[in-house]
C-alpha cells in the first residue's frame, strides 16, 4: 500500500494512523476509540489555528463539541460553536452565506480554522465554506457518522447542492486532519448506521473482493458495533479511499469509480427533494441498479447483482429504485456533474472487486421500461 501508510498502534493516543499521500496537501487520518477528548492538541498542531470555530448540527454539538471544544482550549485555541440545520437540504448556498456571516461577526480570520463536527452533510458544507472563507482557511474533518468515517470525510470533496442536482458546486479541498473518534457512532441512530453500510459495501465491490467477502460474514457485528471489527472495516475504507485519492486527487479518472452506485442514487435524492431518502439509502439503491445494469450490458457475470443485492439488503439498506418517471429520471441524470458531452461516464462493475467507467448516455443508463419494469431495476 503506497500511498496510505498505516501505523498500527502509532496513533495519537493509541489506535490507527493512515496518512494521506498528497505532497505538500499530505494528512493523517487518527482512528481510534474515545480519542475525541485528545484531539486538541493534533488539530492545534495542524492547523496552527488561534481561533476555531466548530461546525456541527444541534443534536451533535451538545453531545460532542463541548468535549472537542475543551481539548482546543487546553491548547490556548479560542473556540466558537456554530450550529447549521441536519438533514441534505442544508447543503446549499444559502446556508454557506450564513456560515461566512456568522464567521466575520466571530472574528475569523486566515489565522483561523473551521472544524466539521458530525456526518457528510457537516463535511461538505464546512469544507465549502473553508475553501472559498477569506480564499480560504485549514479545516479539519471530525466524523461522527459511519458514512462520514469511511468516505465523506477523506479526499477533500466539497460543496453544496443546488435544486437542480446534488454537489453541483464544490471544489477539491483537502482537511488539514481526520479525526475518527467510533465510540461516537453509539449515539448513531440505526438508521443513519444502515445508512453508512452503503460506503462501506461500495469499496468492496469496486476495489477489494476480499473485503466483499468479509463483509458478508461480519455485517451483523459490524451494525452492532463490535469494536474489533468496527475499528478494522474502517481502516480499510480509509486504505482504500486513501489510495484512489493519491492516486487521482481532482478526479481525473481512477476515482471516478468512488461513485459507483451515485448517478442514480444522486437522481434519487434529487427527484425527492432531498426528503425521505438517505444519502446511504440512494446508494444502496444505485448500486444494485448499476450492478444489474452491468450484467445487462454484458460487463458482469450472471449472479454479480444478485450478491449485491443480497448484501444491500441484508444490512437493511432498500435496493429498488423509487417509482418517479422515467422522464425525471432522464432529467436529473442530464445535469450529473459526471457528464462529458451527451454521455455519463456510468461507474459498471466486471466482478465483485472490479469496477469500470463506460460512457453511456442517459437513456442508455435508464432505458425504457419492459413488461412494466425499467430495465434492471426488478421493482
Amino acid at each position: 500500500m503506497s500511498s496510505a501508510r498505516r501505523q498500527r498502534g502509532g496513533g495519537v493516543g493509541g489506535g490507527t494512523r493512515l496518512r494521506v499521500a498528497l505532497g505538500a496537501r499530505s494528512y493523517s487520518i487518527q482512528i481510534g476509540s474515545g480519542n475525541l477528548a485528545r484531539a486538541g492538541a493534533e488539530i492545534a498542531r495542524c492547523t496552527k489555528a488561534t481561533r476555531v470555530a466548530i461546525v456541527s448540527v444541534p443534536e451533535v454539538g451538545r453531545r460532542y463539541a463541548g468535549i472537542l471544544a475543551k481539548s482546543l482550549r487546553s491548547e490556548g485555541v479560542k473556540v466558537h460553536r456554530v450550529h447549521v440545520p441536519d438533514g441534505d437540504r442544508a447543503k446549499n448556498l444559502r446556508e454557506a452565506a450564513k456560515l461566512y456571516t456568522a464567521f466575520l461577526e466571530k472574528g475569523l480570520d486566515r489565522s483561523s480554522a473551521l472544524i466539521a463536527l458530525g456526518g457528510g452533510v457537516v463535511g461538505d458544507l464546512t469544507g465549502f465554506v473553508a475553501a472559498t472563507y477569506l480564499r480560504g482557511i485549514p479545516f479539519v474533518q471530525v466524523p461522527t457518522t459511519l458514512l462520514s468515517m469511511v468516505d465523506a470525510s477523506v479526499g477533500g470533496k466539497v460543496g453544496v447542492n443546488l435544486p437542480e442536482g446534488k454537489n453541483l458546486v464544490g471544489a477539491f479541498y483537502q482537511p488539514k486532519l481526520v479525526w475518527i473518534d467510533t465510540a461516537t457512532l453509539a449515539s448513531l441512530p440505526a438508521r443513519q448506521r444502515v445508512s453508512g453500510m452503503a460506503e462501506v459495501i461500495k469499496h468492496a465491490a469496486i476495489w477489494d473482493k476480499k473485503m466483499f467477502s468479509r463483509l458478508e460474514s461480519v455485517a451483523e457485528a459490524m451494525l452492532e458495533l463490535d469494536p474489533a471489527v468496527l475499528e478494522s472495516v474502517i481502516r480499510r475504507n480509509c486504505e482504500i479511499k486513501a489510495e484512489v485519492v493519491a492516486r487521482d486527487e481532482r478526479e481525473a479518472g481512477l476515482r471516478m469509480l468512488l461513485n459507483f452506485g451515485h448517478t442514480l442514487g444522486h437522481a434519487a435524492e434529487t427527484l425527492s427533494g432531498y426528503r425521505k431518502i438517505l444519502h446511504g439509502e440512494a446508494v444502496g439503491m444505485g448500486m444494485v441498479y448499476a450492478a444489474g445494469r452491468s450484467e445487462d450490458l454484458g460487463l458482469a457475470p450472471a449472479g454479480t447483482r444478485q450478491r449485491l443485492e443480497d448484501l444491500v439488503r441484508r444490512v437493511g439498506l432498500p435496493t429498488a429504485m423509487p417509482r418517479f418517471p422515467r422522464r425525471a429520471y432522464l432529467a436529473a441524470l442530464r445535469v450529473d456533474k459526471k457528464r462529458v458531452d451527451a454521455r455519463i461516464r456510468f461507474v459498471a462493475l466486471r466482478a465483485i472487486g472490479r469496477a469500470e467507467l463506460v460512457p453511456l448516455t442517459p437513456a442508455e443508463i435508464f432505458p425504457p421500461r419492459r413488461g412494466g419494469k425499467t430495465a434492471s431495476t426488478r421493482v
